[in-house]
């Protein structure tokens, strides 16, 4: 070697040091992790698509032409974009089900014909996809190969080192050749990496290339780091962390395959690239922690719903009003996880097979209740058809007494027979109601002697009308209630009037009631009820029939507003008053709640009554 050569030690030395410092930062990054694939493509599917399950058919059709030119994650959202078009139909189809009259365990869904051609065409896809995985990975065995080739030309590089300026050139270009040559196996990467850093390494120990083109070298290489470098930074403004930090590998590769730049711009140079690197590499880092916290706090949301579902008290549920309301919290809690993102990826599978889980077995325990109460519902219903025949076979009975008894016998049964079906309740109630009816018309023409009665009975009631309307305004509060309502008992206790006369004296005595009630602020429970009691005098004149009709009446209101009560007090077990608007809707309901106490104590009264006046009657 000529002393010239010696001369350029210490250049080689500059770069050495700079590709061991990139090489110790900046590793060959060829794939994306699971995890990361996972993460990207869960973020595409939550964004919102304005399309049909026809325009994503095209799509995919239009994709799998040039399956190459898109992104797996593309693919993907549109596929979950299609089944959620798919199951909101399915549903849709479920409720006007349900809503026809059908029980939601017995809808069976209609094919689909566009999911079969979407299944078709992404089997397509994936064939295409694996032959084009199967091509790059022969296209990465090829380049390992030539990039073997390149170290080994390297190799006898140093074997011949005779003329500088030639072996500089076929350096060069095997230089620019290795760049060209891009994927390689990733089980290759850094072992191919290194070897070829090494050969580099003594190629330049043993040319020491003259100042002239080691200046040339490092004015390029500047400015093609330089470069990097405003990219690099630029990045920072890139919404989409994720597309930024795999165009950040794509820079650190390029930033790693650059020559060294003169020694007193080298920490410099890699410093700048280094800080901006630092920042996509944060706002990355960011995005993934707030990307976990947000699953977590997924997974936090979907075990609550799961225990609220196992911990169904099944104990309670015992007729359809509570099963229905139940079934619709459960739905409700279905769809509120639906709305509800992913868990994090180890649990996101788990998680949703326990819920599936719990709602398996409460539609199971729900079909068994519904199949069990059809069969006492079909005994119920031949039990009844047995009554109407039997009150059909007396309704023309003359003998009253006897067949009275045995009518009201039939009306008590009845009572403890349980429901049938609604679709043959109302027809089967109307048949049995009309023979009592019929029978109990015949039977009050031809006991027309009470018109006597009936008429002392309207002097006494017009004489507390009068003994009413002469309460002096005056009066004591306590001393003028208690008054109105010894009157009004008195009042109930008094028999039937003539027909033509009730509706008259019934408007007045109420009318006067209403005004007491409002100048002495008597309770409205007790104006309630006493108004009930006068409305029950008058039933008695249709006969016990008319009595029964108003209790079954009464019993369907009553059972109605119990679980009415039931569903609001579920309700509230779901609600916070964190936010005012919360508290808002939560003081609503209490107020409601209340209200349906009141109302039912009020109903327990009056079928209190109503039964008093059938065992007097009877």
């Amino acid at each position: 070697m000529t002393d010239t050569h010696d001369t350029n030690l210490p250049e080689k030395q500059v770069e050495l040091e700079e590709e061991k410092k990139t090489a110790e930062v900046l590793e060959p990054v060829q794939t994306e992790t699971a995890a990361e694939e996972t993460a990207v493509e869960n973020n595409s599917a939550e964004t919102p698509q304005r399309l049909t399950k026809e325009d994503v058919i095209d799509k995919l059709r239009e994709i799998s032409g040039h399956v190459g030119d898109v992104a797996r994650t593309e693919i993907e959202n549109l596929k979950q974009i299609f089944y959620k078009l798919h199951n909101a139909e399915q549903e849709a189809a479920k409720r006007k089900f349900v809503d026809e009259g059908g029980a939601v365990e017995d809808f069976t869904p209609q094919p689909d014909p566009l999911e079969e051609e979407m299944k078709r065409i992404m089997s397509v896809i994936r064939e295409k996809r694996s032959e084009q995985m199967a091509e790059l990975e022969k296209q990465k065995e090829m380049n390992l190969q030539v990039k073997l080739s390149i170290i080994e030309e390297l190799k006898d590089l140093l074997e011949s080192p005779d003329d500088a300026n030639k072996n500089y050139t076929e350096f060069k270009r095997l230089q620019q050749q290795w760049n060209e040559v891009k994927l390689v196996p990733q089980g290759s990467v850094n072992e191919l990496w290194k070897n070829y850093q090494l050969y580099v390494e003594k190629f330049y120990d043993l040319l020491k290339l003259n100042n002239e083109f080691r200046e040339y070298d490092f004015k390029k290489n500047l400015e093609i780091k330089t470069h990097l470098c405003e990219a690099a930074e630029k990045l920072a403004d890139e919404p989409d962390a994720v597309s930024a930090f795999y165009q950040l590998q794509k820079l650190h590769q390029d930033f790693r395959e650059t020559g060294p730049v003169a020694k007193e711009l080298r920490d410099e140079i890699w410093a700048r690239f280094k800080a901006a690197s630092t920042v996509v590499n944060r706002r990355y880092q960011q995005y993934f922690d707030a990307l976990k916290e947000a699953e977590q706090k997924n997974l936090d949301q979907k075990t609550v719903i799961c225990e609220i579902v196992e911990g169904i008290d099944y104990s309670q549920l015992t007729n359809f009003s509570t099963w229905d309301s139940k079934t619709q919290e459960v739905i409700a809690l279905q769809n509120k996880w639906k709305a509800i993102g992913y868990a994090p990826q180890k649990m996101n599978v788990k998680i949703f097979e326990r819920f599936r889980t719990a709602c398996d077995e409460f539609f199971r325990k729900k079909s068994e209740f519904f199949k069990a109460t059809k069969e006492r519902m079909n005994d119920n219903l031949e039990r009844k058809r047995a009554l109407c025949e039997k009150a059909e076979a007396l309704k023309d009975s003359t003998d009253w007494k006897a067949t009275a008894e045995t009518l009201t016998k039939f009306q008590k049964e009845w009572k403890t027979i349980g429901p049938v079906t609604k679709k043959y309740s109302d027809a089967l109630w109307k048949r049995f109601i009309g023979a009592c009816d019929y029978f109990f018309e015949q039977k009050n023409k031809a006991t027309a002697s009470q018109r006597t009665v009936e008429q002392e009975n309207l002097e006494k009631k017009r004489a507390i009308i009068e003994r009413l309307a002469g309460i002096e305004e005056d009066m004591d509060t306590e001393k003028a209630a208690q008054l109105v309502r010894d009157l009004m008992k008195e009042w109930n206790n008094i028999g039937f009037v003539p027909f033509k006369n009730k509706d008259k004296i019934h408007k007045q005595y109420h009318a006067l009631v209403d005004k007491l009630f409002e100048r002495f602020d008597i309770s409205a429970s007790n104006k309630k009820l006493s108004s009930f009691k006068s409305a029950v005098s008058s039933m008695q004149e249709g006969g016990a029939q008319t009595l029964y009709r108003e209790r079954e009446r009464l019993s369907r209101v009553y059972e109605n507003m119990k679980s009415e009560l039931q569903t609001y007090e579920n309700n509230l077990g779901f609600l916070n008053a964190s936010s005012k608007k919360g508290n808002s809707l939560l003081n609503e309901i209490n107020r409601k709640v209340e209200k349906l106490k009141a109302d039912i104590e009020l109903a327990k009264e009056k079928l209190k009554v109503i039964d008093e006046s059938i065992q007097n009657q009877n």
